[in-house]
């Protein structure tokens, strides 16, 4: 992830506004993308100027701020940036399928094979209760997990490798999809997946 201290600035997508359509339109990426994840850069950096948070990297303020009960909105806001930031490289237009390499191994030797992961992590992502996440993590042991975390919360402030991310807050699918999130999270795991992205994150 990027070492850069603040100001921090908002990421550059890695496509076009439309290129994850039509399972993410170019209308939920102007909100989610350009609206949402743009409020959390700015608040971030009106939050931290002028405090030793302003000194650290994006990944340090997440750690530092996660056990800082003074500091919730630091952490709200820099882990939404984290978040925001890895779940726009955990996507690519033409991704979905299945991963090769040493990341199917590691799939196949942890859930059998991939299409008991792909639902496994479904199930994970559907149940989520209310906003948050749902993660393809390395633990310490090099053992793959499904986790899912609520609002803000982030496996970098627990100390776990993420490979890769889904969003199911509502601001994420709902102008696409309306209440309907299995529909939504089948189409991620199908059709979007950057297998790619979360190979290289493996190591």
């Amino acid at each position: 992830m990027p070492t850069s201290k603040a100001p921090f600035e908002l990421m550059k997508l890695p496509y076009a506004d439309n290129a994850l359509e039509p399972v993410i339109s170019a209308r939920t990426i102007s909100f989610h993308y350009g609206k949402h994840h743009a409020t959390y850069v700015t608040n971030l950096n009106n939050m931290v100027k002028d405090t030793p948070y302003a000194n650290l990297t994006l990944e340090q303020i997440v750690v530092k701020s996660a056990k800082d009960s003074a500091a919730k909105g630091i952490f709200n806001n820099s882990a939404q940036v984290w978040n925001h930031d890895f779940y726009w490289k955990s996507m690519k237009s033409g991704g979905g399928g299945a991963p090769g390499g040493k990341l199917k191994s590691a799939i196949e030797k942890d859930f059998g094979d991939v299409a008991k992961f792909k639902e496994a992590f479904g199930k994970a992502a559907v149940g989520q209760f209310g906003a948050g996440w749902a993660w393809l993590v390395a633990g310490k042991d090099g053992k793959l997990a499904i986790t899912t975390t609520s609002n803000a919360d982030t496996p970098v402030a627990h100390g776990e490798k993420a490979l890769f991310t889904t969003d199911v807050w509502e601001h994420a699918y709902y102008l696409d999809y309306q209440n309907r999130r299995p529909d939504h999270v089948n189409d991620f795991l199908s059709k979007l997946i950057n297998w790619d992205f979360a190979e290289k994150n493996l190591g």
